[in-house]
């Protein structure tokens, strides 16, 4: 009995991480969170590139849509040519996960929307997974002497408009921020710009949370 009730606790618990793994949330993710990809269109992706093809579909809006990465906790969606979609599962805890979505205009540069999902696709509160986003000065450097003080006021001036590209990793539970303001701005104030800029941010999941690597 013990060796049955013990063999059914894991089957169970199979079935739970397998209806949590990225494919099957995209699948039965709503309409309404998928205007461009029907079920249909969503399923298809998936299909193609289980069977080494690519996974490009004909979307709702009479365009082409292609699944380019498909992991069992992350996938990446080109939606249109310029837009993008990302999805990464997320452990809170053994048998709780989240869903993280990432979604990116280029127009022309990069500014994406971060979102936060059960896995019954219920929105969830940004803030209890996902430390501060950076502010512009969290972006740039410190003037080394007195004279950049005045060009990096100057330039800052110009650039009045956060704007940042998030990337899943794939292959880890990592969230990078990069800096596309600059891609904005006319082009002698990015040039100027960009000798004070940091490199990307890195968020490291812990504990159920983005968290700011130092």
């Amino acid at each position: 009995m013990k060796r049955l009730i013990f063999s059914l606790l894991l089957m169970s618990f199979a079935l739970t991480m397998s209806a949590q793994e990225a494919r099957t949330l995209f699948v039965n993710m709503p309409d309404s969170l998928s205007p461009l990809l029907s079920a249909v269109n969503r399923a298809d992706c998936i299909d193609f590139l289980d069977s080494k093809m690519r996974a490009q579909v004909t979307n709702t809006f009479g365009g082409k849509s292609e699944m380019t990465t498909l992991t069992p906790d992350y996938i990446r969606v080109q939606m249109t040519p310029k837009t993008a979609w990302q999805m990464k599962v997320l452990p809170v805890t053994d048998s709780t996960r989240v869903i993280c979505i990432v979604s990116t205009a280029y127009a022309p540069a990069a500014d994406s929307h971060i979102r936060f999902y059960d896995t019954s696709w219920r929105p969830l509160p940004t803030a209890d997974y996902l430390e501060a986003l950076p502010t512009m000065e969290d972006f740039l450097l410190p003037p080394t002497d007195t004279a950049n003080v005045y060009r990096q006021r100057d330039v800052r001036r110009q650039a009045d408009l956060l704007l940042l590209d998030a990337s899943l990793a794939p292959d880890s539970t990592t969230l990078t921020l990069q800096l596309t303001t600059t891609r904005y701005m006319e082009k002698k104030a990015a040039e100027e710009l960009k000798p004070f800029i940091r490199r990307p941010m890195v968020y490291v999941w812990q504990q159920g949370k983005f968290r700011r690597r130092p």
